[in-house]
Order: structure tokens, then sequence, then C-alpha cells
């Protein structure tokens, strides 16, 4: 009998396979999918030779996740390249606001006026970024806050709405990109804690960038992959899971799936009946055949290039998806251009870039057109550039990943009293009413993002488990 087994080899699911059979325990991870990767994967989807990464690209929340560092994770493959700018917000006058490792550089880009309340928001949590990470992504009660008293100044200036806090700046860029910042998650600007939420991308930039992963975000996978054969783990790929009379034998098994696919494999009944799922995405991937041609040139130094007229058509066009049921006419995007420091992502010369925004749940129409104009508001030319495309909606995304139900890439809403405490109103979120059965996916805490510590979370409470049986 197995000690543990997995279900789902998404960053989530690796993690937690990896921190078991680092403390001595069997391990067997099934995957339904034919390779590994769920929300880090890289395909051509486009053109031979361009090799795109159907979900995340950047990695703000990977490269400071205290699960990843404190893996060897580069002895497997991983290795993380730096763009000369985290991310930029390009405005129509040519113009952008920055997000650079510099607080500095960064507050000199909002304008004189909003320098300084800049700085005086992000440089009093810089020194302890380190600290309050762990303290942040590790609640709740999966360990024991190590400063407790920088976790609490965080929560005042961070769990009411992202509107209170950017009342601070006077000007549209700081504004504007802090609003860009929020819409990651695709929260309404308005919604508890967003203000935590823009914050956590802006430390991170300052503290270790926004960097990609050298081939594509594959690699990650791979790297944890590696890491867990070395372990004496075993992945089991091609292998759908319906029941649990599927999966062999265990003390513990662990679910890196939505919480209602654990609740019809495990028959768990209406356990998570109350869970909520938010927008969808409408996403693109580019193969171009040169450099984006963006009018600021601060965005063609970029990794990461968010685009919004300002922070009230960004609120616009999130309430459109998220409370008006419809897509906007406008669309915020988040586009990431990782050949701009990873040559090896396509033919010499060439691109690969993406761009997605935010659609209703489960919305079947076709959202290039205005992702499109978007663009070519912040980079006339676009379009001539475009060698190929590859569009998914909600239905396209969700039939890739099916954590991603309704094309919800935050796999579950993040507003309300769910933005922090999911998949269920409880203090230990992972176990679940089967003794045996836990959740490690996106839909527990700390919630979306490629970082593993969600898995991470959730092996805390299957050892313990393991231990005390």
């Amino acid at each position: 009998m197995l000690d543990a087994v997995v279900v789902g080899a998404g960053p989530n699911g690796l993690t937690a396979a990896v921190e078991l059979a680092r403390r001595g325990f069997s391990v067997a991870v099934f995957e339904a999918r034919d390779t590994v990767g769920g929300g880090a994967r890289t395909e051509e989807l486009t053109l031979p030779g361009f090799r795109h990464d159907p979900c995340s690209a950047a990695h703000p929340l990977g490269i400071n996740s205290p699960a990843f560092r404190a893996l060897p994770l580069d002895r497997y493959g991983l290795e993380w390249l730096h763009p000369e700018l985290p991310m930029a917000h390009p405005f129509a006058n040519g113009t952008a606001a920055v997000l650079a490792r510099s607080v500095a550089e960064t507050a000199a880009s909002f304008g004189p006026r909003d320098a300084g309340p800049y700085r005086r928001l992000v440089e009093p949590f810089l020194p302890k970024w380190d600290t309050l990470a762990r303290d942040f992504m590790s609640l709740p009660l999966t360990a024991l806050p190590r400063d407790p008293v920088t976790l609490a100044r965080f929560g005042l200036v961070g769990l009411p709405p992202s509107t209170w806090l950017t009342r601070r700046f006077r000007d549209e860029p700081a504004k504007t990109l802090f609003a860009g910042l929020v819409a990651h998650v695709m929260a309404p600007l308005s919604g508890f804690a967003t203000g935590a939420i823009g914050l956590v991308f802006a430390l991170a930039a300052h503290a270790r960038g926004w960097p990609v992963a050298r081939g594509g975000s594959q690699s990650l996978s791979d790297a944890l992959t590696g890491y867990l054969r070395d372990l004496g783990g075993t992945v089991h790929t091609d292998y759908e899971v319906k029941r649990l009379d599927d999966l062999p034998p265990a003390r513990a098994y662990v679910f890196d799936t939505s919480p209602t696919a654990l609740a019809r494999i495990a028959g768990l009944g209406s356990t998570y009946a109350g869970y909520r799922y938010g927008p969808g995405v409408f996403k693109i991937d580019y193969a171009l055949d040169g450099p984006v041609p963006w009018t600021a040139e601060d965005a063609r130094r970029a990794g990461t290039v968010q685009i919004g007229a300002d922070s009230a058509e960004i609120g616009t066009a999130l309430r459109a998806a998220s409370r008006e049921g419809r897509a906007p006419d406008r669309p915020f995007l988040i586009t990431v251009q990782p050949s701009v420091v990873d040559p090896s992502r396509a033919p010499a010369g060439q691109h690969v870039f993406w761009a997605y925004g935010h659609v209703p749940h489960g919305w079947t129409g076709d959202l290039t057109d205005a992702v499109e104009r978007q663009l070519e508001r912040f980079a006339p030319g676009f379009r001539d550039r475009v060698l190929a495309r590859a569009t998914a909606g909600p239905p396209e995304i969700a039939a890739r990943n099916a954590n991603y139900v309704g094309g919800d890439i935050a796999s579950g809403a993040v507003s309300g009293l769910q933005a922090v405490l999911r998949p269920r109103l409880s203090l230990f979120p992972y176990a679940t009413p089967h003794p045996a059965v836990f959740i490690c996916s996106s839909a527990t805490p700390p919630g979306p993002g490629v970082h593993g510590m969600s898995g991470h979370n959730a092996a805390k409470a299957v050892w313990r488990r393991l231990r005390r049986t």
C-alpha cells in the first residue's frame, strides 16, 4: 500500500508529492493528460518552432514561492530569465508606468506627486518580504507566523478594497498600474482584500522580479517531476480518475483538482455546493514576425505588459465580465512577451506573444477583434506582425485544463470571503469529510498562481495525519 496518491500533476499536485516524498513517504501521481504541467505547460500552439505557454508564462509568485525556493529545482533544469523590466503599463500618449526591480525607478514613473506615496506604501514591507511572503502564503493554520506584527500591518493595508488603497495616489499612472495588478486575479477593484493582491504583486517584483522560465513554463513542471522521481515517487500520465476505486490502495489521497471534481470522484455529495467560480478568460497566443511595436519604449523592454487606458476603463471591463454578464468592449489585457528575454522560444528574429482578456463565466463568443483593437491602440501595426494565432475561449480553456471550470483560470472566484477562505468556510481547508482525502489545488489558500504553496500547505496536513496513523 502506498502512503499517498496525488491526483493531478499541476504545480500544486507535484509540489505536494515532492514534499511527501522528501519526508520518506511512498507517493504516486496520476495525471489525466498525456504530459505533466497543469497551468505550467509549454506547447507549439501556432507554428513549428514557436513555443507557447497555454496558461501561465510570467512567474512573480513562482520565483518568490517559499516552497519552490526550498527545492533544488535548478539542478533539474529550471532557470529563471529576467527581462529588463518586470512589467510596464503603456498609455496612449506614448509614455508608460513601470513596475521595475527598483522602487525608485517605479516611483519615478508615476510622476512627482505619487512617487513619495508609493515609496511609503512598499518600503516598510520590502526588507521583511521573505518572512511576510512565507506568513502570507502559509495561512491558515499551516504554520505559526514568524513575524505577526508585520503580517498584521500588511493586513491593515491590504484587506480593504484596492480602491481605498489607491486614494493615496493623485495621478492616473499609479492608479492605473495598481488597478491592473489587482485585475490579474479577475477581482473587482472594490472587492475585499484586493489591496493585498496588488501589493503582493508589486512587492514580488521589487524582491525578485517577474521572470519567465527558460524554454517555457513546462521546465518548472519537468523540474518538479524529475526531483520527485529521484526521491522515489512515480508519475503516471494519460490516466483519468473518475472514482476513488480507479486508484491503487493508499493511506491518503490528495487532489489537485477543482472542488466539484473532487466531490464527484470521492463521493462527497454537496460538500462544495456553495463554491463559486469566477469570470473566464479569452486568450490568444501569437506567432509574430518581429517584436510587438509598442509606442512606449518601456513596454518594449518589459516581460509583462498590462493594457488599459486608465483605472476607470479597467474597472469597467472587470464589472462587465464579473457582474454584468457581458464581454467588455475594451477589455483589460494582460500580455506576456517571453521571447524578449528568451530567444529560444521562437525562430531567429521572430517572437511568441500572448494576451488575454476577461469574459463572463462560460462565455462562448469571440473576443479576437476587441483584443486586437486594444493592442493597436498602444502598438499600432500589431496586426501586420501576426504570422499565426491560436485562440481559446472559456470552453477551450476548460477542455485544456479541467480545473479551469467555465474558463476561470483562478479556479474559483477571488471575491468576498472566498478571496481568503476557500474552498469552504473552515480552519482546515485542505481536509475533507473523508478522513483520507485532501485537496491541494488553487481552490485552497493561498489561491491562484503558479507557486506550489497550496500543495506545500496541503502536504503538511497529509503528513501530520500519516504520522498519527
